[in-house]
């Protein structure tokens, strides 16, 4: 097969319509989702002025992520993907909509936060496995690396934009405004589905129950001789090491500085990752993927080790948006690795496993390090994670033989 420069590109994939198109949902649904979640966040704190009640968030998103991952997984390998994606956002539209309608009136409550964020979020959980999936439908094998990252570039750089867009609307027209712009990103998002031409059902759909098809999807992953190395190793990373929910925490234990040193480190760890996805962009003609995600854990190890030993703030910054660079070549590379072994029929339930692995890593690696970090201060409950995730690396590198033997076709 003769590879023209232009499939070469780190652009590649934009050259299928289908693909710019899903690419478009992806943006519009991650910065919609931002705005969901600094703004549900935001009326709680500024209602009740407690932040316990803002803290139940997690709770909620939890109880509702774990079932609805598990179920939209199985949807998008049953049903039509397009369909799946437009109901999901749908859904999205309508809470956003509703929450905005209601604080315009006044008529807003913590209860009716609360459902909606659950509704929400579990929405969202329908979406992901659907529109994961069908991207590796409608991108060639040879280009999926190039697919895969950038998506995590797309989905860190809304990481930036969300924040910056909720800040300029709350500034500028307030909550209300927030909620209805996030409603029409959801609206644009539940369009663009109806336009992908490419075929929304699963190839070769196996028949069965929905129970049955998500048993079979936990047995499909259990089996594999490589996603489940790649998840144990994320999870074993990522418990001991999540620290993006406790950057407050960070910023006041390592560096004796606030809100200010807080929003750095965010921006500077987001940026590393939009950084990071662009290294992946130029690593994806290197064969032995399974090595490269053993060599950026490693390093993401070293970098976090180094990052809970840093004395200054201008140094963490920088650490910091390393741990986000490694983090993020990691993360493509599990993401290609599931759209390259794994069958169409299966792609929605192995997607679905994947996330709630990570989703359940960041829940518990927030209880780790928060737990930690009062222990024995934040700076030494990272050089622990450094150590641990050093570790971890080592022994799945060791353990799991066919995380170093595999090579992209």
């Amino acid at each position: 097969m003769i590879v023209t420069a232009t499939e070469d590109r780190p652009w590649a994939p934009f050259r299928y319509r289908d693909y710019r198109l899903l690419w478009t949902i992806l943006l519009a649904g991650s910065i919609g989702l931002w705005l969901r979640i600094l703004g549900t966040a935001q009326w709680l704190l500024d209602d009740t002025g407690s932040a316990m009640m803002v803290g139940l968030i997690g709770v909620v998103q939890l109880f509702v992520q774990i079932p609805a991952l598990l179920w939209g997984g199985t949807l998008a390998d049953r049903i039509d993907r397009k369909r799946l994606m437009i109901l999901a956002h749908s859904m999205t539209f309508v809470v956003m909509l509703t929450l905005g309608v209601l604080n315009a009136l006044g008529a807003l409550s913590p209860i009716l936060v609360y459902l909606a964020i659950a509704v929400a979020a579990a929405s969202q959980m329908l979406a992901n496995p659907a529109r994961a999936a069908m991207v590796a439908v409608v991108v060639p094998e040879r280009q999926l690396m190039r697919a895969a990252s950038t998506d995590n570039a797309t989905g860190n750089t809304a990481a930036i934009l969300g924040p910056l867009l909720f800040a300029v609307l709350t500034l500028t027209a307030g909550l209300t405004t927030a909620f209805l712009v996030a409603a029409g990103l959801s609206l644009v998002a539940m369009t663009m589905p109806t336009l992908v031409r490419t075929v929304g059902h699963a190839a070769n759909r196996q028949a069965g129950t929905t129970v049955s098809q998500t048993v079979d999807g936990l047995r499909y992953v259990a089996k594999h001789p490589i996603l489940p190395g790649l998840f144990l190793l994320d999870t074993g990373i990522t418990v001991v090491s999540f620290y993006r929910e406790i950057l407050p925490v960070l910023a006041l234990g390592m560096f004796a500085a606030g809100a200010h040193a807080t929003g750095l480190l965010g921006a500077a760890n987001s940026a590393g990752a939009v950084l990071g996805s662009f290294v992946a962009l130029a690593l994806a003609g290197y064969r032995s993927k399974g090595m490269l995600v053993l060599y950026a854990s490693l390093a993401y190890a070293v970098v976090l080790f180094a990052f809970g030993l840093a004395p200054y703030l201008w140094l963490g910054v920088i650490l910091i948006a390393l741990l986000g660079a490694t983090d993020s070549v990691t993360v493509t590379v599990r993401h290609t690795t599931v759209m390259l072994t794994t069958p169409d029929a299966m792609r929605g339930r192995a997607f679905s496993l994947m996330i709630l692995a990570a989703q359940t890593a960041n829940n518990l690696g927030t209880i780790w390090i928060g737990f930690w970090a009062g222990a024995i201060g934040a700076g030494n409950s990272m050089v622990l994670g450094g150590v641990l995730s050093l570790l971890a690396t080592l022994f799945i590198a060791w353990w799991w033989r066919p995380i170093r033997e595999y090579r992209s076709p």
